[in-house]
């Protein structure tokens, strides 16, 4: 189906209504899956908001938590999700954070209690959007192995990092520290497709290319050990200094009715107190690199994804639209 982005935003924001979430967290919800589903992040988009609207039924996300969020100094903004979505925490802080790291130069955000991200690129790239740099991490439940082991440890515990170049878009690198994300495991399961070697371990800890057999067992991280290693690096910020769960200790975000209570840290840079011309070297670098040597670069194909959906719409799945549809339906106004 070709749906318009407002139709597809409208159709998210009353589905996790009928979900039973508040205004504010519908919103937030919608405004995420409907952005990465634009950028071309079919896996983290629409497919993924239904694990969102579940979650809602279900009571992983208390649609209507209120988070609190202080400041236990002025460059830091502590949020405790109360076992509600990653996004409204950050939302409600989000202008204030950007103010304090253009004030002070750094700012971080660290918030515990939390539903899982989604796209964690979605909340860095707007910081880059106000002109900052950013480093975020996240985790969830544990799916990987960690060096040295067969049994899940971490969470795909992924990193993003987002700069503004200027005029053109910013650049967002958003990855796991695992070989893929679970999204793309679980939706070979679905569609009955192999997934390549050095994705995942079954149950008994060997290698297998059946992603049934790989939901069972644990996700393999890229590089091997140094990517295990940035996991836990990821693991420390995301769940230690934030004082969220760590993996191990995280309940399922598919099942069940207890939230993850995972974390999220967020540290913004104002690159302009260092060096003026950050915004116009950055981006003359990264031209430079993709011009002359070819090298790919992030953040760039999804803009302009982004621009072409925002003028012609994107392509759904109607199965996907349907189930969307039938949780909006239960909204009364």
């Amino acid at each position: 189906m070709q749906l318009s982005l407002d139709q597809i935003s409208g159709l998210c924001r009353m589905a996790a209504l009928g979900a039973g979430a508040g205004e504010e967290t519908a919103a937030a919800l919608a405004a995420s899956a409907v952005a990465a589903e634009a950028e071309g992040s079919t896996a983290l988009g629409l497919s993924h908001f239904l694990d969102y609207l579940e979650a809602l039924e279900d009571g992983r996300i208390d649609g209507r938590a209120e988070p609190v969020v202080t400041r236990p100094a002025l460059t830091m903004f502590a949020s405790d999700a109360k076992g509600g979505a990653a996004h409204t925490g950050f939302d409600r802080a989000f202008d204030d954070f950007a103010k304090a790291a253009k004030l002070f130069g750094v700012a971080i955000f660290a918030q515990k209690n939390a539903y899982t991200c989604g796209a964690l690129g979605w909340f860095t790239r707007r910081l880059a959007e106000r002109g900052l740099v950013a480093l975020a991490a996240t985790n969830g439940p544990a799916l990987m192995a960690g060096a040295g082991s067969i049994k899940p440890v971490y969470c795909t515990n992924p990193l993003s990092f987002a700069a503004p170049l200027g005029d053109g878009p910013p650049l967002v690198i958003d990855q796991a520290s695992s070989a893929t994300a679970f999204v793309n495991i679980r939706k070979a399961a679905e569609d009955g497709d192999p997934i390549p070697e050095g994705w995942a371990l079954d149950a008994s800890g060997n290698p297998t290319t059946d992603p049934a057999a790989a939901m069972k067992g644990a996700l393999l991280a890229f590089g091997g050990n140094r990517g295990a290693n940035i996991a836990l690096m990821v693991e420390m910020l995301a769940a230690g200094v934030t004082g969220a769960n760590w993996s191990l200790d995280a309940p399922s975000f598919m099942q069940g009715a207890e939230n993850p209570g995972t974390g999220l840290f967020v540290v913004a840079i104002e690159p302009k107190l260092l060096d003026p011309d950050f915004e116009r070297r950055a981006g003359e670098q990264v031209e430079r690199l993709r011009r002359r040597y070819g090298v790919h670069s992030p953040g760039r194909a999804g803009a302009e994804a982004a621009e072409q959906a925002a003028a012609h719409g994107v392509t759904v799945s109607r199965e996907v639209v349907q189930r969307i549809s039938d949780y909006a339906s239960r909204y009364g106004g």
